[in-house]
């Protein structure tokens, strides 16, 4: 067996306290917001066609989701892409913002065809409200991809 020597342990003394430079009861100033932070935080700004990707996407979410359910869930799609990238381009900021716009107006059609659904008219306003909402981010779609700026139709700026 062979045995290693034991080092006696050596403790290093505290330094003194620096004295402050600031008169006593006030904070020393702190750096700006956002400094000393990675570059990865910052956002970045997108590459046209990511623009006209993402754009076409905030419309192709709700287009696809409003059949299937009835039109719920596909608000969610378009609020996380305008709440991610609406820094990051005017463009893709602008497609996310009129996808909100029409889901909003969407919603608020849905809500009356269900209580116009008690005279029977509702169930031929909700479906239809659905397929005129469908047709709208489709076209909405349709112009992202093509990289045209576009105002949805029958819908005022609520989100912008």
């Amino acid at each position: 067996m062979s045995e290693h020597p034991q080092l006696p342990h050596q403790s290093q003394p505290a330094p003194p306290p620096q004295p402050s430079s600031q008169p006593h009861g006030q904070t020393p100033p702190q750096p700006p917001p956002g400094a000393g932070l990675p570059p990865g935080y910052t956002p970045a700004a997108l590459s046209p066609t990511e623009e006209r990707n993402l754009g076409m996407v905030a419309h192709l979410v709700p287009a696809v989701l409003l059949p299937l359910s009835a039109g719920t869930p596909g608000f969610a799609g378009s609020l996380v892409i305008y709440l991610m990238y609406k820094d990051r381009g005017p463009f893709v900021r602008q497609h996310a913002a009129n996808s909100l716009n029409v889901q909003i107006i969407t919603a608020i059609l849905l809500v009356a065809s269900s209580v116009l659904m008690l005279v029977l008219i509702g169930f031929i306003a909700y479906p239809l409200v659905i397929i005129v909402a469908t047709v709208i981010h489709i076209m909405g779609a349709v112009k992202a991809n093509n990289g045209e700026w576009w105002q949805p139709p029958m819908t005022p700026q609520i989100v912008r």
